[in-house]
C-alpha cells in the first residue's frame, strides 16, 4: 500500500506556475503535474485499496491530517460501509490470483456423473429412485446408443438395512427390464452393498463387465411381504401368493445371470446369503474385483514351473 501511495504524496507539495521561479523549481512543477495524471497501479480490484488510492489522488491532506489518538483504525472513517478485504469472488476474478479458475459454479454432482455416463444408486429402491434411474438410462441411450453406461450400486434393495420393507419388488424388476431393453452395454460396479434386488441388478450387467470393490458385500435373500396386521385373512393369503411369485422370478433371473441352476440359487436363498467380493465372483454374480494394480501384480507372478526351477525342484516326469 505504501508503494501505491508514493506518487500522490508528491502532489501535496505546492507547485507554482510563476515565471519568476528558478528553472529547477519550474521542472519540479512539471513533474508534479505529470504525477497527478499518473494512474496508481493496483494489484487487483479491491474496494479498500481503490477507495484509498482515489482519496490519495484527489485530496492527499485527508490522509495525512489524521488524529493522533483515535479509536478508529487508520483510514476506515472515509468509508460509509468499510470492507477490510476483497470478497472471494473479486479476488477470483483478478489477474493476480489464479486467473484460470472457472468463474461459474460447478454443476450438481448427479449431473456431473450423468455427463460421464455414470448412474449411481445409493438408496433403497423406492419409487422415486426407480423413476430417476430409468429416466437416466433412457436419456443416456438417447444421447449415444453405442457408448457403455456405468451403473454404480450401493443399495439395500427394496428393504432397509434393518430388514424393513420400503418398496415393492416391482421396483427392482422395473430397473432390470429397462436395462435389458437398452442397446448400450451396461457395466455394473458394486460399491458398498448390493442386497436383494440390488444384487440382481449387479449380476444383470454385461458379461465380463460386472465389477465389485474389494470390501463390498453382496447378499441375496427371499422377498419380504410388508406388514399385514390390518389385512383380512383372504388378503394376507393373496399377498403371500404374490411374494412366492416374486421369489420364483428372482430365482430364475439370478440363475440365468450367475449360470447356476435354479435349485442351487433357491437353496442358498433359504436364508440371507452374504458374499464378499471373492465369493461373489465364484458364485457368478460378478466377473472381476476392482483392485488397483491387481492385473499388473498377477502378470508379474511367475508360473509354477518357474518357481520349481528357481527352487531347485525337478519335475517328477523328467526324473
Amino acid at each position: 500500500m505504501a508503494t501505491c501511495l508514493r506518487l500522490p504524496m508528491a502532489s501535496s507539495v505546492p507547485c507554482s506556475s510563476s515565471s519568476s521561479m528558478p528553472l529547477k523549481h519550474h521542472s519540479f512543477n512539471i513533474r508534479c503535474a505529470a504525477n497527478r495524471s499518473t494512474k496508481i497501479p493496483m494489484p487487483f480490484k479491491d474496494p479498500f485499496l481503490s477507495k484509498l488510492a482515489s482519496v490519495a489522488a484527489n485530496n492527499p491532506d485527508a490522509l495525512f491530517s489524521r488524529p493522533q489518538n483515535s479509536d478508529t483504525p487508520p483510514f476506515l472513517d472515509i468509508y460509509d460501509s468499510p470492507k477490510l478485504m476483497a470478497t472471494p469472488a473479486q479476488v477470483e476474478r483478478s489477474v493476480s490470483y489464479n486467473e484460470h479458475r472457472p468463474r461459474r459454479p460447478p454443476p450438481d454432482l448427479p449431473s456431473l456423473l450423468l455427463h460421464g455416463r455414470i448412474i449411481y444408486i445409493g438408496m433403497p429402491l423406492v419409487p422415486a429412485v426407480t423413476e430417476l434411474v430409468i429416466a437416466e438410462l433412457m436419456y443416456l441411450q438417447w444421447m449415444d446408443p453405442k457408448e457403455p453406461i456405468y451403473l454404480y450400486i450401493n443399495s439395500t434393495g427394496t428393504t432397509r438395512d434393518d430388514g424393513e420393507t420400503v418398496g415393492m419388488e416391482s421396483e427392482g424388476f422395473a430397473i432390470y427390464d429397462a436395462m435389458m431393453q437398452l442397446k448400450n452395454e451396461i457395466h455394473t460396479v458394486a460399491v458398498g452393498a448390493a442386497i436383494g434386488q440390488a444384487c440382481l441388478l449387479l449380476a444383470a450387467g454385461c458379461k465380463g463387465k460386472r465389477f465389485m470393490m474389494p470390501h463390498s458385500k453382496a447378499m441375496i435373500q427371499q422377498p419380504r411381504a410388508p406388514s399385514s396386521g390390518l389385512m383380512a385373512a383372504s388378503d394376507v393369503f393373496i399377498r403371500a401368493k404374490e411374494v412366492i411369485i416374486n421369489r420364483d422370478t428372482l430365482v430364475k433371473l439370478l440363475a440365468k445371470h450367475t449360470e447356476n441352476s435354479e435349485e442351487t440359487v433357491a437353496n442358498v436363498m433359504r436364508r440371507p446369503y452374504y458374499m464378499d467380493a471373492t465369493r461373489a465372483r465364484e458364485f457368478g454374480v460378478i466377473d472381476k474385483i476392482l483392485w488397483r494394480g491387481q492385473e499388473q501384480i498377477m502378470a508379474d507372478v511367475s508360473a509354477p514351473e518357474v518357481w520349481d526351477k528357481n527352487a531347485g525342484i525337478k519335475v517328477a516326469d523328467a526324473i
